[in-house]
């Protein structure tokens, strides 16, 4: 066989006859062999690895995406190679790392993308794509749910509902999901003649959201509805004011979180949440790395935001009147 066929063999996708694969497979068997990725990614300059930059495995939802990502790159004949930067601060200190791996292009959850890494990755033809994140400075794809607009839903679900004291518990104060939740949160309450009340910052860490739970309900005026950054977050909300503060939920307070995932289903919580299309926006950052990669990571920036719903549970006061476009679960 020539060295071509046997490539294409073991090339996921690429074109060989079913009876030279045969041939192929059935020699590597007899004789032990199994591709080289290394050498062949010398001569290819493809290494067929994305390097994958998260902040923090906590959050029950990343796990979930990580997985999903994982398995959709795996189809696609890529891998993912797992790197862990320190929450709100920049890639910078792994950046040089993933650059030995000669990765393919770069995808990042839950982390800062400096300037000085859009640089570096647009010299070396590395595409890079953020996830759940995104940026104006840069020449990097985004892809992320419609925070604004999921803001704005539970913004108008918790005025239908009757609450006038609504607080925010952010996130880190420089991500762009934490603000544009908080923006379209104001012009949903702004829409019923209501602002905003208060606002916490949780850090999307379970203490940092406890901690902001406690300053809310230690003012005079204490809130009668939150909705918080992250269902991470939610959670911990949800626990400090039953079992610290002794309030009832949904009947002294309503508590709203945003990502919708499987735990916050769970009978002990049942809170209502904004739910993202994660399928859909895992498909869109393999199409945008992959499209990138092909390209040779000349094409502008793409970014994408998808729809969200609002699925209401028992953690929130329903409104009597408005339906609205939610899911009840």
């Amino acid at each position: 066989m020539s060295q071509s066929a046997v490539s294409r063999t073991f090339t996921p996708g690429a074109s060989v006859s079913e009876a030279t694969r045969a041939k192929v497979l059935e020699a590597a068997r007899a004789l032990g062999y199994s591709p080289n990725a290394i050498a062949r990614s010398l001569i290819t300059r493809r290494s067929r690895m994305i390097g994958v930059i998260v902040a923090y495995l906590d959050n029950h939802y990343y796990p979930l995406l990580l997985e999903t990502l994982s398995q959709r790159l795996q189809r696609e004949g890529y891998h993912t190679l797992l790197f862990f930067t320190q929450t709100g601060a920049p890639v910078d200190a792994v950046l040089h790392e993933i650059l030995q791996y000669q990765v393919d292009g770069i995808i990042m959850f839950s982390a800062v993308l400096s300037s000085d890494l859009a640089d570096v990755c647009a010299a070396q033809g590395i595409p890079v794509v953020l996830f759940n994140r995104t940026v104006d400075d840069a020449a990097v794809s985004s892809v992320s749910s419609d925070n604004v607009a999921g803001g704005r839903l539970v913004g108008r679900f918790l005025a239908a509902g009757g609450h006038a004291r609504i607080a925010y518990v952010a996130g880190v104060e420089d991500s762009s999901t934490s603000r544009d939740r908080e923006r379209g949160l104001v012009e949903g309450l702004a829409g019923s003649g209501l602002a905003l009340h208060a606002r916490a910052v949780g850090g999307y860490t379970l203490d940092g959201a406890r901690l902001a739970a406690l300053s809310l309900f230690e003012r005079p005026d204490p809130p009668d509805a939150v909705f918080v950054a992250s269902d991470h977050m939610a959670l911990a909300v949800l626990d400090t004011l039953r079992f610290e503060l002794r309030l009832s939920v949904p009947d002294d307070v309503s508590v709203v979180g945003y990502d919708a995932i499987p735990l916050g289903a769970a009978p002990s919580y049942r809170l209502t949440s904004v739910r993202q299309p994660n399928d859909e926006m895992v498909a869109e950052a393999v199409r945008l790395i992959l499209s990138r990669i092909g390209a040779g990571g000349d094409t502008g920036p793409e970014r994408v935001a998808l729809p969200v719903r609002l699925v209401v549970r028992g953690s929130a006061r329903r409104p009597a009147t408005d339906e609205g476009p939610y899911d009840t679960e």
